[in-house]
């Protein structure tokens, strides 16, 4: 779908259809959604906890289904930041001050993702950032490149471009214009962040802390309260959130810390993989 044609679009109307669709627990609409994304996508369900597509109670079950245990192990030095999710690397640098590549001749602030959070602003200006999109085939739920304290978390309304490669290289700031999922934490080794990209046909995006945030067609900056009495630790590579439907993470680290040497953009990334590692 064109970028241009997108601007059009009643993205939150959408947005909603979409969530009635994939919520639906008719047999014979599930099954057909289900199948037609199999045969469409092929996604390996070799370390799905359930592994029979047709087993889940609705596509959205299907599309966010979990991993069996010990799927996706982890370099065990605590020091090892990993990859928050499966998806495509679309960048990982360093902060040209408060500024950050969004494709190749588009760029946007810290200020404008963050919602200008100034706090959190100024603790990742000029640190590393990477940029990773989900596709439809890959596994959906976002877990935590590193050990850490959820300090904050707000959900910033705007529109839902879609966030593939094409519309991101034509839609300027498209990061810092979509509906977004902000969960900022404070971990052994600094503070660091993960940015909840909604895009097109996304119905809604979880945290395990607040549960389901579905987009807001309008108004502010909404501060999201945890909603249940889960530890706001969570160690290295626990379940962070999900995406229902796909979508990108933007992951924020302090100044500091390095980059896995050899990382490049269009790199395949899973779960649990080391992107680099922190400062001492």
């Amino acid at each position: 779908m064109s970028a241009a044609l997108q601007y059009l679009l009643p993205h939150h109307l959408l947005c909603r259809l979409v969530y009635l669709l994939t919520r639906s627990e008719h047999r014979w609409l599930k099954n057909l959604l289900i199948g037609a994304f199999v045969h469409c996508y092929a996604p390996d369900m070799s370390e799905a906890l359930e592994s029979e597509p047709l087993s889940y109670p609705n596509f959205n079950a299907f599309f966010t289904r979990a991993l069996r245990e010990g799927a996706r192990p982890a370099d065990p030095d605590p020091r090892r930041l990993v990859s928050p999710c499966d998806g495509t690397l679309s960048i990982a640098a360093s902060a040209r001050g408060h500024e950050l590549v969004q494709a190749k001749s588009h760029v946007y602030s810290l200020e404008a993702l963050l919602a200008a959070q100034s706090d959190w602003v100024a603790r990742f200006a000029g640190g590393l950032y990477a940029t990773v999109y989900l596709a439809p085939r890959d596994y959906h739920r976002v877990h935590m490149p590193l050990a850490g304290q959820l300090r904050d978390a707000w959900l910033v309304p705007g529109r839902l471009f879609s966030v593939n490669a094409a519309t991101t290289a034509r839609v300027p700031r498209l990061f810092a214009r979509n509906e977004r999922v902000i969960c900022a934490f404070e971990g052994e080794y600094g503070p660091f962040a993960l940015v909840l990209v909604g895009a097109l046909f996304v119905g809604s995006m979880s945290t395990v802390w607040h549960g389901e945030v579905t987009p807001a067609a309008a108004g502010g900056v909404r501060r999201l309260v945890p909603r249940t009495a889960i530890n706001l630790w969570q160690p290295r590579g626990a379940e962070l959130g999900r995406f229902n439907m796909g979508s990108t993470v933007i992951l924020l680290l302090p100044a500091g810390a390095r980059w896995e040497t050899g990382l490049q953009a269009g790199a395949r990334l899973r779960v649990g993989a080391d992107l680099g590692r922190m400062a001492p």
